[in-house]
């Protein structure tokens, strides 16, 4: 993305006050650009040779308030700043800009080297050597974390939330959506009805996790993404790094897909001398999945009402499923029945809805996706994605729905499929015994069908063992 000129002047003057030596800006890239936040790439050339920077703002001073749940980025440099005394891996905090600089609120910081990208970190063979250490690094990481002091001034600009409350805020947003899913309603009141007791009270990062992490062959090179740090229970830190969205696929792998979580215990331990019980990490996991689950729908509901356009919002929609999922595993696991295939050209009409769907899926994974354009091609591969779960929406979606309102009848004997999906959801939300009989069977069946057609290649879903319908 190209800079304008305004800007690289007002860059230029901060540079040649700041930097010992700057002679000129190489290269100015801006990389992301978010409603709030911008991150650029900064080459510079000094009497010592070639730099280079990582550059976050917000636009404008107005802008520059963080949007609810996010801190601000003058609060951010601040935190960095105290990771990197505590020993935590983090880039250094170069500048912190003022109003006088005219480029909005923001700070210039190192730029470091190193895998990002969740999926390549848990594959990758350069990093085979180091995965096994990981889990064990991130135990030490969060310690040192958890131990920082913070100033009173910094302390005003965070949050402050307990357990209790972070439920009640995430279920309070999904009932804003006014959708009957009662999977959601039934976590929410397992988590309300399970708080852990005595927690401490910390400084939390908030979305510590694989994807937030920067790996090299020596292990975590930096902690990033500070901006939902919070004060609170210091348990949430591990717990959401051990919830499976975050795993890429490797299932088996509770830390991350790259490690244990007792390597992740054992080095939190090792560093700050606590035991974190099995009981409240749980508790963590649930809430991270369940927290996720509404946050995806929030993303496709910003997409329906038009706030957000964008070709991968309502397929993000689809992924609340997965964490559902992984709910049910956590809380309610057992056997799944799913319907027998079904084939595409099934039926009389040539061709078939289904195998129209087929041949537009497959020109763009096939024929699109290949292109030279990178950001064509992911769009192309999200395209396919949504023309699938349509499909399978089309071949499976009937038999699920009918198989669904038949288990919902045995709660409430009147009512078409939708109505009876409130009648449930409401009923959680009103008191409805979580033990009572059948309903943990009716909500991992309509969970994992769901899955199924949503993603039916996610882990949680393929670990199960499917009895014959």
């Amino acid at each position: 993305m190209s800079v304008d000129s305004r800007f690289l002047n007002a860059m230029k003057t901060v540079l040649e006050r700041e930097l010992e030596g700057f002679q000129s800006i190489e290269e100015c890239q801006q990389l992301t650009a978010g409603a709030s936040q911008e991150t650029y790439r900064l080459r510079v050339k000094t009497d010592q040779g070639e730099n280079r920077y990582a550059f976050r703002r917000s636009p404008t001073s107005e802008n520059g308030a963080p949007i609810p749940g996010q801190v601000g980025l003058a609060t951010e440099a601040k935190l960095l700043q105290l990771a990197e005394k505590a020993g935590i891996p983090v880039p250094g905090v170069v500048y912190l800009l003022e109003d006088s600089d005219e480029l909005g609120s923001g700070f210039l910081m190192q730029w470091l080297d190193g895998e990002t990208l969740g999926q390549r970190i848990v594959r990758s063979e350069a990093l085979a050597g180091i995965r096994p250490q990981l889990a064990r690094q991130c135990g030490d990481v969060l310690a040192r974390l958890h131990a920082i002091e913070i100033d009173e001034t910094t302390a005003a600009n965070l949050p402050t939330v307990t357990p209790e409350a972070l439920v009640q805020e995430t279920w309070d947003a999904y009932r804003v959506l006014d959708i009957p899913v009662p999977m959601i309603d039934f976590a929410a009141r397992w988590l309300l009805e399970n708080l852990p007791q005595n927690t401490r009270r910390t400084l939390v990062h908030g979305d510590f996790r694989n994807g937030n992490l920067m790996i090299d062959e020596s292990g975590i090179v930096a902690v990033l993404d500070w901006e939902l740090t919070q004060i609170g229970d210091p348990v949430r830190d591990l717990g959401w790094l051990c919830v499976n969205s975050w795993r890429f696929g490797k299932d088996h792998l509770p830390v991350g897909g790259f490690g244990t979580i007792e390597d992740l215990l054992a080095g939190y331990e090792e560093t700050s001398g606590i035991t974190v019980s099995e009981e409240d990490l749980r508790f963590w996991q649930v809430f991270g999945s369940f927290w996720w689950s509404i946050t995806t729908l929030n993303m496709a509901h910003t997409w329906r009402t038009g706030d957000t356009p964008s070709l991968e919002r309502p397929v993000i929609g689809r992924r609340s499923s997965e964490a559902q999922m992984d709910c049910v595993n956590l809380l309610i696991p057992g056997d799944i029945a799913l319907p027998g295939e079904v084939k595409l050209d099934q039926g009389t009409q040539l061709p078939m809805p289904a195998e129209l769907l087929e041949g537009v899926r497959t020109f763009l994974t096939d024929e699109v996706a290949g292109g030279g354009d990178e950001r064509f091609g992911f769009l192309a591969k999200v395209a396919a994605n949504s023309l699938g779960i349509a499909q399978r929406e089309l071949l499976y979606g009937p038999a699920l729905a009918a198989a669904e309102h038949t288990r919902l009848k045995a709660f409430f004997p009147e009512g078409s499929l939708d109505e009876l999906r409130w009648q449930l959801s409401r009923g959680l939300q009103e008191g409805l015994e979580l033990d009572t009989a059948g309903l943990a069977e009716h909500l991992r069946l309509t969970v994992a069908g769901q899955l199924s057609i949503d993603q039916p290649r996610y882990p949680a879903l393929q670990r199960q063992q499917p009895l014959s319908s």
